[in-house]
């Protein structure tokens, strides 16, 4: 009868060591996955009222009222797939959550829209970043055919060298213009007439 035997340097405390190591290194795996479930949908980024705001426009739209029925939710598109890179988005979005704590009012609706182009160009950046990989999930970009008949040959051939948010944005929140011909003063007199606040009240809320 062959016997298996351990070397040497593995001892009882070694052995148990590992056995403990391995099974915390998957509950940590496990708690990471359901932490990414949980933190990914509707219902707990809008427990912020602040993303309340935000959500609105979202509700409104093709994403969330599609025709065939597959709905994305703000983790589909804002956190990347696998549990470690979601994990990593999610610690980079922890940023958000100390802004909520230290920074402006932004469940003042005034003040939500008068911060939202910056995050917006935030956001864009890191769609170009990441060549756009949260929209390849449910968008295959050569199956693209579209109802007009020169739409597959513009994702196959004039959107080379392009990724989707360079071409495809304002489709879920609030439209904001591009940043390269964004006009803050522009944009402040919108929202100072869209809540009624005096002139110059933008301003002055932007500075607090």
């Amino acid at each position: 009868m062959i016997r298996f035997r351990l070397p040497e340097f593995i001892t009882r405390h070694v052995l148990f060591a590992l056995i403990v190591g391995s099974m915390a290194g998957i509950g940590f795996v496990l708690f990471l996955v359901e932490f990414d479930h949980i933190s990914s949908t509707e219902a707990f980024c809008t427990s912020c009222h602040s993303m309340e705001l935000v959500a609105e426009p979202y509700r409104q739209s093709s994403h969330y009222l599609p025709e065939s029925g597959v709905r994305a939710s703000c983790g589909d598109c804002h956190v990347s797939e696998g549990v470690f890179a979601a994990s990593w988005d999610h610690l980079l979005g922890a940023k958000d959550l100390f802004a909520q704590l230290f920074g402006p009012d932004y469940d003042d609706p005034a003040i939500n829209a008068l911060h939202l182009p910056e995050g917006a160009f935030e956001a864009r950046r890191w769609f170009r970043k990441t060549d756009s990989r949260t929209c390849r999930r449910c968008h295959i970009q050569d199956a693209i055919a579209g109802s007009r008949p020169a739409t597959l040959s513009i994702h196959l051939e004039e959107a080379k060298g392009k990724t989707c948010v360079d071409c495809h944005y304002n489709l879920v929140h609030r439209p904001v213009p591009d940043e390269k011909t964004f006009k803050r003063d522009r944009w402040n007199r919108m929202i100072e007439k869209e809540f009624g606040l005096e002139s110059g009240a933008a301003d002055a809320l932007l500075a607090d």
